[in-house]
C-alpha cells in the first residue's frame, strides 16, 4: 500500500508531529470525513502517513483488525485519536452538530436577497439607485421568493412542519401545499412590481394567518417547534424569525397597497 508523503517530510522537518490516517478512498466512493481529516492534519503541520483503503474488503478488514466501526481512523504519535470529529476535539476545534439549532439558513437567505437586490439596483441605476425604495422592494421580493424556493424543494418536509403550528393548515391541510406557491407568487410580483392588486391580498392573508399562528404557538402555548420557514427538516427554531417573516409580508402588502393609491 502506498504511503503519501507530505511537504514537511520532503523538507525533512523533524519538529512536526507524526500522524497516521486510514481512510476510505474507493473508486466509487471517497469518504468526505477522511478527506477533511487528512487536510486538517496537513494544515496543522503534521507529517501525515496516508493509507487509502481502496476497496470494501480492505475497509472491512481494517475495521475488524482494529475493532472500530467507522473510518477514517487517525493515530497521532502512535496513540489512536479516532475519527474526524475526534480529531477536531483533540485539536481543540468545534465539532459540527447536525441537530443543533441554528439561524445560518435564514442569515444566508437574507444576505443573498440583499446582494441580489443591490446587484439589480446597480444594473438598473448605478450607485445612485442602491439606497432607493426600489432596492428595498427588490430585497423583500427576492427574500420572499428564496424562502418559497426552500419550501418547494421539499414540499412534504415543509408540510409536515407547517401542520405543527399553522392554524389554517390544521383545519384545511391542503393549504399547507398552497402556501409555498402563494409565497413564491408574492415574491415574484413584488420584484416585478406587477399585478399589485393580486399580490396585496395574497401577501396580507398568508402573512396575517402565519403571524397569528406563530404568535399563538410560541408566545401563548409556549411550544418549542422547528420553523418550516426555510423548508422541511430545518433546525431553525420557530419564533422571532418566522414571526418577522410573516409580519414583513403583511407590511409588504400594506406598503404596496398605499403605493397603488
Amino acid at each position: 500500500m502506498t504511503t503519501a508523503t507530505t511537504d514537511l517530510e520532503m523538507r525533512g522537518d523533524s519538529s512536526a508531529k507524526h500522524a497516521v490516517i486510514w481512510r476510505m478512498a474507493m473508486p466509487e466512493h471517497v469518504c468526505p470525513s477522511g478527506l477533511k481529516a487528512l487536510h486538517l492534519l496537513k494544515r496543522k503541520g503534521f507529517q501525515v502517513e496516508d493509507h487509502p483503503l481502496r476497496s470494501r474488503e480492505e475497509t472491512d478488514a481494517f475495521k475488524d483488525r482494529h475493532g472500530v466501526a467507522t473510518t477514517p481512523q487517525i493515530w497521532i504519535e502512535g496513540a489512536r485519536v479516532g475519527g474526524h470529529d475526534d480529531l477536531r476535539r483533540h485539536l481543540g476545534l468545534a465539532v459540527h452538530d447536525p441537530k443543533a439549532t441554528t439561524y445560518m439558513p435564514v442569515i444566508a437567505i437574507f444576505a443573498m436577497a440583499a446582494a441580489l437586490a443591490f446587484a439589480v439596483a446597480w444594473a438598473m441605476g448605478g450607485a445612485a439607485a442602491l439606497l432607493s425604495l426600489h432596492t428595498l422592494q427588490y430585497f423583500l421580493g427576492f427574500a420572499t421568493a428564496i424562502l418559497a424556493l426552500q419550501k418547494l424543494r421539499d414540499v412534504e418536509g415543509f408540510v409536515n412542519g407547517f401542520l405543527g403550528y399553522d392554524l389554517l393548515a390544521q383545519r384545511w391541510p391542503r393549504y399547507a401545499y398552497v402556501y409555498p406557491w402563494a409565497e413564491a407568487l408574492v415574491g415574484l410580483l413584488m420584484i416585478a412590481g406587477a399585478l399589485i392588486w393580486l399580490m396585496v391580498p395574497v401577501a396580507f392573508v398568508i402573512g396575517g394567518i402565519g403571524a397569528v399562528s406563530v404568535y399563538k404557538a410560541v408566545y401563548v402555548d409556549r411550544r418549542e417547534l422547528k420553523c418550516a420557514c426555510v423548508g422541511g427538516n430545518s433546525n431553525v427554531p420557530l419564533g422571532f424569525v418566522s414571526l418577522t417573516e410573516n409580519l414583513v409580508m403583511v407590511g409588504m402588502a400594506v406598503w404596496m397597497a398605499l403605493w397603488m393609491l
